[in-house]
């Protein structure tokens, strides 16, 4: 593990694996780096020093009294100045969309993969209330109705991918355990609105991925954003929502690796 300190003073942690050029990993929300990457892992290891990040407020990470994603992204830039050389960057779900702020921080990203998590309208995506009730579910200590709320009716994942992530103890008790961080997230991406002129000379190529069986809303997400930049390409994952590294790892890395070896 090595700690960078971000912008603001904020401790991040990094694990480093692996040989190759630079692969940093951003995790999305409820997650750290022990979660979302452990099924692809040995693969990207195999052609890439991968750079897995624990996002701040999570793991081995530190954490600071007011929350603004704007200091996401720097977390994001500060480790790719660590690193010390042009890295690619994979952000997953609200990592993809502090990975593409980061672009606009740093210049240091070589190619940057974006699954989900970019939306045009953030607030659109919200159920009235929500986040005021998983507030008040944290505030009574339930844990678990904060992650099974969020993932049925914000990422509207179907039961079947919710069971495969419960039946992870270890992940999902990293889960539980980093659930409190998820208020704050929902409260900046329900604030978010995509402004493609802030974007428009930002010409680090891009893939955006796109589960094919993902709500509408994702695909029409990525046909704006990719719109907007320079060079942007979409990826539609045949048969897959929002967790294609654990459904189909195999898949995925070949979607990556494609992209990032091009």
């Amino acid at each position: 593990m090595q700690l960078v300190r971000s912008y603001d003073g904020t401790r991040i942690a990094v694990f480093r694996s692996g040989e190759g050029p630079p692969l940093l990993l951003v995790h999305g929300a409820t997650a750290d780096h022990t979660t979302t990457w452990r099924f692809v892992l040995p693969d990207l290891e195999s052609g890439f020093t991968v750079w897995a990040m624990d996002r701040r407020g999570r793991g081995d990470s530190g954490d600071a009294a007011e929350y603004d994603l704007a200091r996401e992204a720097e977390d994001v830039a500060a480790v790719i100045e660590a690193i010390g050389e042009p890295a690619n960057v994979l952000g997953h779900s609200y990592g993809a969309l502090c990975a593409i702020e980061a672009a606009l921080v740093c210049s240091g990203i070589r190619r940057l993969v974006l699954y989900e998590g970019v939306p045009i309208r953030g607030a659109e995506l919200y159920p009235p209330g929500l986040v005021e009730r998983l507030e008040a579910m944290l505030g009574a200590g339930d844990t678990e109705g904060v992650l099974m709320t969020m993932f049925r009716e914000l990422v509207l994942m179907p039961e079947e991918e919710i069971s495969m992530l419960r039946g992870q103890p270890a992940a999902w008790e990293r889960r539980l355990s980093n659930a409190h961080t998820l208020p704050r997230e929902l409260r900046a991406d329900a604030a978010y609105v995509f402004d493609g002129a802030r974007f428009s000379t930002m010409t680090t190529p891009t893939l955006l991925l796109v589960g094919g069986d993902s709500p509408a809303r994702e695909l029409e997400n990525a046909r704006a954003v990719a719109a907007a930049l320079p060079d942007a390409s979409i990826s539609v994952i045949p048969g897959q929502q929002h967790a294609a590294m654990y459904n189909v790892p195999d898949l995925f890395v070949r979607e990556v690796v494609n992209f990032l070896s091009g």
